[in-house]
């Protein structure tokens, strides 16, 4: 009975939730931020790709990053829609499979940067391009991935909006966490339809996501991960109608 009761307590499915977005908050950085910074020369294709080959263990490492990240993300979100599937079963199933679908972007993603690797790899077959032309091609698929970042980004954004809703509505979250999330929501939004539209401002959009991004979801993390839930009132709500 007491192991079926921890199975079942959303107290455990919280301080869980917890401790997989301190995975994501760790590890992600490093994947999306120093990694890129590091090896990436913007504008500069020879640059970049003498840093990856002189670098390869890091920029594979990067990769490896980027996979726990999103095998991470898939765990959470059925996490996220047990906790706030009492509020809305409907806005969590579209918050999971929001937050679901930008897993498989960050998943596929991946592709530019192992076809950049195999541009660098000076594979025989290779010899038919130019050593400038490889760099070139090279770095028009890194620079690709990021796209690909801007991609997962509004589906991201779509996730944080509805789960703010959700967490303000609940009743056993406290409600400014969901209106902070949403804030979070409108920064990734932001940098995503603003690369988009005025890729030349891509410095700002990368300021206001990162900050809105603290703002918005640092606060729910740490609620999760040292408050969790409170398990009366998620019960209560659970037992009640939709």
């Amino acid at each position: 009975m007491t192991t079926r009761t921890a199975e079942t307590s959303p107290l455990v499915y919280a301080r869980v939730a917890g401790v997989l977005i301190l995975i994501i908050l760790v590890v992600g950085p490093f994947s999306l931020i120093y990694v890129p910074s590091t090896l990436i020369v913007p504008g500069d294709a020879t640059a970049t790709a003498d840093n990856i080959r002189a670098s390869e263990w890091l920029f594979r490492l990067g990769i490896v990053s980027q996979s726990v990240v999103f095998l991470t993300e898939i765990v959470l979100t059925v996490l996220l829609y047990v906790l706030l599937r009492p509020v809305s079963r409907t806005l969590s199933l579209v918050a999971a499979f929001a937050r679901l679908a930008m897993a498989v972007i960050q998943g596929i993603n991946l592709l530019p940067y192992f076809v950049a690797l195999l541009l660098l790899s000076g594979a025989g077959y290779l010899t038919a391009f130019e050593p400038d032309q490889l760099d070139a091609l090279a770095l028009l698929f890194l620079d690709a991935h990021q796209y690909g970042d801007y991609i997962w980004q509004v589906f991201f954004g779509l996730h944080l909006f509805v789960l703010g809703y959700l967490i303000f509505k609940s009743g056993y979250f406290p409600r400014i966490l969901g209106v902070l999330v949403i804030v979070g929501s409108l920064g990734y939004l932001t940098d995503s339809f603003g690369n988009f539209l005025y890729p030349n401002y891509d410095e700002i959009f990368g300021w206001v996501v990162g900050v809105t991004a603290v703002i918005g979801e640092l606060p729910f993390f740490l609620w999760l991960l040292i408050k969790g839930v409170n398990v009366q009132r998620y019960n209560e709500r659970a037992q009640k109608p939709r």
